[in-house]
């Protein structure tokens, strides 16, 4: 299943439902992962509440883990980041480079983004993070 990450800040409620179809969950299985309650899925779902940060983030990284990411090259290779930039960069510590957009804290585009959703903004139109869906 190729899911369309829409270029914006928030998940939207169509991304929310391929994702949750892409991990084959019910809306019940869904509000369990997520530690939530079913009427907060059906309220994402409808685009009546916002898809909250801590959730957004585990959304993806089961979604990422869904498919073959193990065979894809390390941000820092696809982006040809310079070694002094790779060395200050957590994902090139923990060797992450396949989940960069799930670490905080990453040089993405030379800068530290403060928060996830200033980070998520960038990593939408990065194409490491779009190969993965």
């Amino acid at each position: 299943m190729i899911i369309k990450v829409s270029r914006g800040v928030l998940l939207e409620s169509k991304e929310f439902i391929q994702l949750r179809k892409k991990l084959n969950k019910t809306q019940i299985q869904m509000a369990q992962l997520l530690g939530t309650s079913i009427k907060a899925i059906h309220s994402y779902e409808q685009g009546w509440r916002r898809v909250p940060a801590h959730a957004e983030r585990q959304l993806y990284f089961l979604a990422a883990r869904k498919g073959d990411y193990r065979h894809r090259k390390p941000c820092w290779v696809i982006k040809k980041c310079p070694f002094e930039q790779k060395r200050r960069c957590p994902a090139w510590e923990f060797q992450a480079g396949r989940l960069c957009w799930f670490i905080n804290g990453t040089i993405c585009d030379g800068i530290v983004h403060k928060d996830w959703q200033e980070k998520i903004k960038i990593c939408r139109s990065c194409e490491v993070f779009s190969s993965l869906f």
